[in-house]
């Protein structure tokens, strides 16, 4: 993951520019992208100081309370239920989430969800011509 370009690198950058350099000038002195010194700039103004955003870091679970003993109960129903049917079911009960959290939410809760023919009902899983 990148990181952040240092706070004495975008200090000088901005002391640059509040002496009346251009944008451009003040990139090619500091060997950055002119865009870098445009967007700490609007930092500066916008917040009061360059500095960097908060990179990363945690987001609590949505798939939670009810809505987890919704997921649990249906993939104890139905074994081969879709992640689409699953997220779909959530939509339905008012929470609006994305496939790929349902598959980490199972993934976290132990269930294993495995792609294959059989589930997604093609003859050749089913001992059919193809």
């Amino acid at each position: 993951m990148a990181k952040p370009y240092s706070m004495d690198l975008r200090e000088r950058a901005m002391a640059r520019l509040a002496e009346g350099e251009t944008t451009y000038e003040v990139a090619e002195a500091l060997s950055v992208a002119v865009s870098s010194v445009i967007k700490w700039a609007a930092r500066a103004r916008k917040y009061g100081s360059p500095a960097p955003a908060k990179m990363g870091g945690y987001r609590k679970r949505m798939i939670i309370g009810l809505y987890r003993d919704m997921v649990l109960e249906a993939v104890a129903k139905k074994p081969h239920v879709t992640l689409r049917e699953l997220a779909a079911m959530l939509a339905a009960a008012g929470l609006t989430i994305h496939e790929a959290s349902v598959s980490r939410f199972l993934k976290h809760e132990g269930k294993s969800y495995k792609k294959n023919a059989f589930r997604l009902g093609t003859e050749k899983a089913k001992g059919g011509a193809p």
